[in-house]
């Protein structure tokens, strides 16, 4: 049953991730990148970011490179809390979403770094690891 749950969850993890990717390159790559400007980040790194959520979501689905992608989801979700969403609060205030589901998506990322895929996934099947 673990195996099953651990597959459940870092399918669902993946599908999260790649819709929000997805999501900055279909709204327009360039909003993301002037967001990231005023928030003092290079704005090349919205490109970066989206790209990492949607091959990195899409690998954690089929259960590819999942300790790689964990992990550069996990410091994506870090990157994101301490530089956008801190100082709005856990909760969030004023409309503005807090880093509670940052947090969230940061810690089962966290958890596939450290876990690996199951073996309902490529990483078992091509590499005989979990």
């Amino acid at each position: 049953m673990q195996n099953i749950g651990s597959t459940i969850l870092r399918v669902v993890l993946g599908i999260i991730f790649a819709v929000h990717g997805f999501q900055k390159f279909q709204g327009g790559i360039s909003y993301t990148a002037d967001f990231f400007d005023s928030i003092g980040i290079p704005g090349f790194m919205a490109y970066i970011v989206a790209i990492i959520e949607l091959v990195g979501g899409i690998a954690l689905i089929l259960g590819l490179a999942t300790r790689i992608f964990g992990a550069l989801l996990t410091i994506t979700m870090i990157v994101a809390i301490f530089t956008a969403k801190l100082s709005i609060g856990f909760i969030g205030a004023d409309g503005l979403a807090g880093y509670e589901l940052d947090l969230a998506l940061g810690a089962i990322a966290l958890y596939f770094t450290l876990a690996g895929a199951s073996s309902l996934s490529l990483d078992a099947q091509l590499f005989g690891k979990e």
